[in-house]
């Protein structure tokens, strides 16, 4: 087989893209439907959805893990070498139900998804395509399963160093598929032999594989279903490095960007850097701990031959609260949402704080801060919820926003800031004063013991002593508190002597205090969204003083030049 180059001039992600488009020509012969198609360079651009590698890695185990409805395990993650060059490649293999002929090229067609049930996590029939090219320029599936009492199994290729080394203006991908039903693999043909022959080698000569054996050993390790996907050509960073760094730690895959980020960290900052919050940003065991809210009974996600141990930062918070949040949504008959709160185990020492957003138990935003930079109150609060009531964005690393967004996001920081006021004296910071002030006049008008209930005013301080120490009996107290469509119920602190524990109701005439709250809360946003405009203002201002300074620069160099060119006209 004649030798050929099977790399792209550009082997950088965000550099891959840039190159120009020829003119096009195509006549659909006489019986060929003219049909839209789809420019290699669409793949390259619709992958850049994914800012994130991790991101696009997540989405791949989100198949793996919806495929538990088919009886999957597990899922293993691996690097292997690329036959043809050693070069690394990163491996995705789940025992679950497989693809059929039909199932694998509905994976590998643009906007198609078979997943209509509500408990899976995909739903847009992008994720395969833009994951696997955000990873590298190609990627080979193999896959087998046992459909209306036959077996078969199927190899795609979807490679864009092929596509654009060969000067397609469409995107071809090339399959193959297979009867084993008769423990032999018999070629299926749908269309004509030479098709499928020219697809064979289309297959072996841009794929790892150089022989029809070698392809079919693939499936030796795939069982008699499951999937195996195998990217290859994996992209480089600007320094012409892999963009994955599988040196570091032999059980992990890290962000090397990231890594060489932190060798320059001072040692505080580097201290902060060895929390989970933000190991997960570069390591890829760390982000795959926190991905899934709900623990796994049956199935492993196997990193580099080692499981992974799932991690759920709500069981090692302090002062644990849960707090119930009753959104309005019309197209939910009740939309109910808990969200657990706590200091994490570190705090105060760490400044570290967010909310760990899940959507159908997936993790869609991690630790995210809902208050501004530079503001110390609500550090070391760390929250975990699931809103299926929003939708995420496509690359399910964010939400998409609306108006149930918004909403969320002012209860968050409500929460957070109702959180602090009275739980802050438990690790230590100065009592909240205008809470201590709620507190004196509910404690004197309201009786040491609600109707029905026991209170153990031995375990209770006196005002004076404020806990401002957390004892031990006070950190382990899991209270709850409602949030009726963002109404919150007002009641005592941890560590106070109050000796009452219930609804403050309110009557005539008495004051409205949730609504002091709101309108604080509100205060609050408007104080942080004049801090940010600031900040945005202050960025346009130093950057046009530095537009002014280059224009300055500019005017004095053509100056000069005017100047030498009178001169060599007086002298001419």
């Amino acid at each position: 087989m004649e030798s050929v180059n099977r790399t792209l001039e550009n082997r950088s992600f965000w550099k891959a893209g840039a190159f120009d488009i020829g003119p096009t020509n195509w006549n659909p012969s006489q019986d060929e439907l003219e049909h839209a198609r789809v420019h290699p360079k669409f793949l390259h651009s619709n992958a850049t959805s994914h800012k994130w590698a991790f991101g696009a890695i997540a989405e791949l185990l989100d198949n793996a893990v919806d495929e538990i409805n088919n009886g999957a395990t597990f899922v293993k993650v691996d690097r292997i070498y690329n036959k043809r060059d050693n070069s690394p490649a990163l491996l995705f293999l789940d025992d679950g139900g497989g693809m059929d002929p039909e199932g694998i090229r509905k994976c590998m067609s643009l906007g198609y998804s078979t997943k209509k049930t509500n408990d899976t996590i995909g739903q847009y029939g992008n994720g395969f395509k833009t994951s696997t090219m955000r990873l590298g320029a190609d990627v080979i599936v193999f896959s087998r399963a046992f459909r209306k009492g036959k077996a078969t199994q199927s190899v795609g290729l979807l490679s864009y160093t092929f596509l654009r080394k060969t000067g397609q203006d469409d995107v071809i991908v090339p399959m193959i598929d297979f009867d084993i039903s008769k423990h032999w693999a018999e070629p299926l043909i749908y269309g004509s032999q030479d098709d499928w022959s020219t697809n064979l080698n289309t297959i072996l000569e841009w794929s790892p594989f150089s022989s029809k054996d070698d392809l079919m050993q693939q499936f030796e390790d795939i069982g008699p279903h499951g999937t195996k996907v195998l990217i290859y050509n994996l992209w480089l960073n600007d320094e012409g490095i892999y963009e994955l760094n599988f040196d570091e730690d032999d059980e992990d895959i890290k962000l090397r960007d990231e890594v060489s980020r932190l060798s320059k960290l001072s040692k505080k900052a580097a201290e902060i850097e060895t929390h989970i919050s933000k190991r997960l940003l570069h390591s890829l065991r760390a982000y795959v701990s926190m991905l899934y809210l709900k623990k796994f009974k049956n199935f492993k996600i196997f990193l580099r031959g080692e499981p992974v141990e799932q991690f759920n930062i709500a069981d090692e918070l302090k002062c644990k609260e849960v707090v119930i949040y009753r959104p309005h949504v019309s197209s939910m008959k009740e939309a109910i949402m808990e969200t657990t709160l706590g200091f994490i185990k570190e705090a105060p020492a760490l400044p570290i704080t967010g909310f760990n957003i899940y959507h159908k138990n997936r993790l869609i935003r991690p630790f995210w801060k809902v208050t501004g930079d530079g503001n110390s109150k609500g550090n070391g609060i760390v929250g975990v919820l699931e809103a299926n009531f929003i939708e995420p964005a496509h690359d399910k690393q964010d939400f998409e926003r609306s108006s149930l967004f918004s909403r969320l996001e002012l209860k968050l920081k409500q929460m957070q800031m109702d959180y602090w006021r009275t739980h802050c004296h438990l690790i230590g910071h100065l009592p909240d004063p205008s809470f201590l002030r709620k507190l004196e006049k509910t404690s004197s008008t309201l009786p040491l013991q609600t109707q029905g209930q026991r209170v153990d005013h031995s375990q209770s301080q006196t005002m004076p002593g404020l806990a401002v120490n957390p004892r031990p009996d006070l950190m382990a107290n899991h209270a709850r508190t409602v949030y009726n469509n963002g109404v919150p119920v007002a009641r005592a602190p941890p560590g106070f002597d109050t000796g009452f524990d219930q609804e403050v109701t309110r009557g005539d005439g008495s004051v409205d205090i949730d609504q002091i709250c709101d309108e604080n809360i509100q205060l609050f946003m408007r104080c942080e969204e004049h801090t940010q405009r600031k900040n945005e203002l202050t960025t346009t201002v130093n950057d046009l003083e530095k537009k002014v300074a280059e224009t300055k620069r500019k005017c004095a160099e053509l100056s000069l030049r005017l100047e030498l060119l009178r001169g060599q006209n007086f002298v001419s």
